[in-house]
């Protein structure tokens, strides 16, 4: 159906009757008049050169040294490539993704490091503490930051398997620390079992992230601030507080134990040694004399004149030895005392 003119006429030139051709003739000309130039022929090369420079330059890139570049042709995975320079299929025929795949990367849990990703930190302004809240096996309430370090250990399995995987790896780092926070005591979480949550809640978000194929190692699970509500957390310091100020005490006296009683215990242990030791030299020297003795008695028996002159000469000869002035006298002489010249000398008898 033809489409009428505004004035009703269906063949747009003020009358009903249909143009001659020579009307037709003239609209002709004039519209080839009017008609657009092409473009020059210099024009259609320096096109074409921008085309072709930017073909090429965007079939170049670089990998870094800690990562590796996934190549998509037609938006299908097709290979992996290292570490260099290398070239792809230029007009978004090939797309190359560079994942950090030596990068150690790590999202915080209740706090914000600055210059980290904003991607893998956590605001308690917007979070509202919500992130940061658990209650431990005793129903008691904490607030626990931690930082989980991994790295992209399957780079095909980070970009293809699961979507976005890093909100996915926020999502099971607070599910398993809920878990494993809500099996312990709130000391054990705060004091002594902090070890023991931070290598199970590794090895469980581990195995999650094998389980749903995310390409990623983690590294490490580090717990560290741990702290009561705010409501409690005055009287809980106070606690805190005590209870160091009773270990400090605990420990000295532990100290002072150990510095006094095993000194005690040396000389103790000392003590008896000696008095075993001169108990053992007593006995055997009363057994030596004995034996002596026995000996001694033994050959009394046999000559008893040569064992008695024996006995004098000995006992003569330890004695001698000691007094400083001797006097020899023959037992026939009774005149001697007005020869000896006394003086301060002193005077031995021999009977």
């Amino acid at each position: 159906m033809k489409q009428l003119s505004s004035n009703g006429n269906p063949w747009g030139n003020g009358s009903k009757s249909p143009p001659t051709l020579n009307n037709l003739f003239k609209k002709f000309f004039n519209y080839k008049k009017n008609a657009p130039k092409k473009p020059p022929f210099h024009f259609l090369i320096t096109v074409s050169i921008v085309i072709i420079l930017l073909s090429v330059w965007s079939s170049v890139y670089t990998v870094p040294s800690d990562s590796v570049a996934v190549i998509q042709r037609f938006g299908k995975f097709s290979h992996t490539e290292q570490p260099g320079l290398h070239f792809k299929l230029p007009l978004n025929i090939d797309k190359s993704t560079i994942v950090a795949v030596k990068r150690q990367l790590k999202q915080e849990f209740g706090f914000s490091t600055h210059g980290n990703d904003a991607r893998n930190q956590s605001s308690r302004q917007t979070l509202g503490l919500k992130e940061t809240q658990m209650v431990t096996g005793d129903l008691n309430a904490a607030l626990i930051e931690w930082v989980v370090q991994y790295r992209i250990d399957e780079p095909t399995k980070f970009l293809f398997e699961v979507r976005e995987p890093s909100e996915t790896l926020r999502h099971v780092s607070e599910s398993v620390m809920r878990e494993v926070v809500g099996d312990r005591t709130v000391d054990e979480v705060i004091t002594i079992g902090r070890q023991e949550i931070e290598s199970e809640a590794l090895s469980k978000m581990q195995a999650l992230s094998t389980k749903y194929a995310m390409g990623i190692r983690i590294d490490q699970v580090q717990l560290k601030n741990i702290n009561p509500p705010q409501p409690v957390q005055a009287s809980f310091n106070e606690v805190n507080q005590a209870q160091q100020e009773k270990e400090k005490l605990i420990n000295e006296a532990r100290r002072d134990y150990n510095k006094v009683i095993p000194l005690a215990l040396g000389e103790k242990d000392q003590r008896i040694r000696e008095a075993d030791g001169y108990r053992l030299k007593r006995i055997n020297e009363a057994k030596g004399d004995a034996a002596r003795f026995q000996a001694l008695y033994v050959e009394y028996l046999e000559a008893p004149d040569v064992t008695t002159k024996r006995i004098y000469l000995e006992t003569m000869e330890q004695v001698l030895p000691n007094i400083r002035s001797k006097i020899i006298l023959n037992h026939t002489e009774h005149n001697v005392l007005p020869l000896l010249h006394f003086g301060n000398s002193k005077l031995g008898e021999l009977k």
